[in-house]
Formats: structure tokens, sequence, C-alpha cells
């Protein structure tokens, strides 16, 4: 296996690494409670998609 023969810099590393965060999810809002969701989800907050009720959500 070959070995690297000179070492790095830190701005080839970084540059190299400047991809690598994470990205913020893309919420969108409910239109039955206007609570945050994912996309092509039910809605965590009041168990709503497209208009219909599909998952029973326990009341804090």
């Amino acid at each position: 296996m070959p070995n690297p023969k000179r070492r790095h810099s830190k701005r080839r590393t970084s540059t190299r690494r400047a991809h690598d965060f994470l990205s913020a999810k893309g919420l969108t809002e409910c239109p039955n409670c206007g609570g945050r969701k994912l996309p092509h989800r039910a809605c965590p907050h009041c168990g709503y998609y497209k208009g219909r009720e599909v998952i029973e959500v326990a009341e804090v």
C-alpha cells in the first residue's frame, strides 16, 4: 500500500472538509395546526396528513 510522503497542510485538510457539515432539515408548515413538520410525513403535533387524521396523538 502506498503511503503519503508529505503531510497535508491545514488549508488543504480544511478545504477537503468544507462539505462535511450537517445541513438543516427542510421543515414545512402543517396546514392543519401550523406546526413544523417534515414534508411527506404525518404531523407529529396533530397527527394529520393530507387533510385527514392518520395517527392518534396523545394530549399531554
